[in-house]
């Protein structure tokens, strides 16, 4: 009798350490949902914002046809992206691009000087600090449910439940090349 009572005793902290493993990664998979939530309301505010940007840049630099049509070609990337990690790709192509129309501004004294140009500069400039401490959280929690899909005992748990590593949002090299380069300044023509 006390061998089967103990054995019911083992079973049921093995029952309850795995339901408590099992919402501990439901919760963990929540957080990261959560954090894309808010990575892709400040992706949805650049992705808006662009059209706007383009047309202003178009009005004074007539002659970069190719930058206008990357930004665009890269936008429509955006909104034909699948999954999640498709749009965060998409995302770091339309990054590179925004980069690359802001090389191109930099050759437009009078564009710069525009003040709808110069807000939405700063717009941008702001909605891509957003993203950046977004993209700092969401980081942060794909890493912790990674983390805990792989650990063991949840490993055993996620396995049998479906749980998976997930990916991170990172920059393609082009634009965190482009991040950590000091800018080039000039002065006089």
């Amino acid at each position: 009798m006390e061998f089967l009572i103990g054995l019911l005793g083992i079973i049921a902290v093995v029952c309850v350490l795995g339901v408590v493993l099992y919402n501990r990664l439901v919760a963990l998979r929540q957080v990261r949902h959560n954090a894309f939530a808010d990575v892709d309301v400040q992706l949805q505010m650049r992705f808006d914002l662009v059209p706007n940007l383009v047309e202003t840049v178009k009005g004074y630099a007539t002659h970069e046809q190719s930058v206008f049509e990357n930004v665009t070609a890269a936008r429509a990337g955006v909104g034909k992206a699948k999954t999640e990690g498709d749009r965060l790709k998409a995302e770091g192509v339309l990054g590179g691009a925004l980069l690359n129309l802001f090389a191109v501004a930099e050759d437009y004294p009078d564009l710069k000087a525009d003040k709808n140009f110069q807000k939405l500069q700063d717009e941008l400039s702001d909605i891509e600090n957003k993203i950046s401490a977004a993209r700092r959280f969401f980081n942060n929690a794909t890493n912790e449910l990674n983390t805990a899909v792989e650990q063991f005992p949840s490993n055993i748990i996620a396995q049998k439940f479906g749980f998976e590593k997930e990916v991170f949002y990172e920059l393609d090299d082009e634009k965190e090349e482009a991040i950590r380069t000091s800018p080039n300044v000039k002065f006089g023509s």
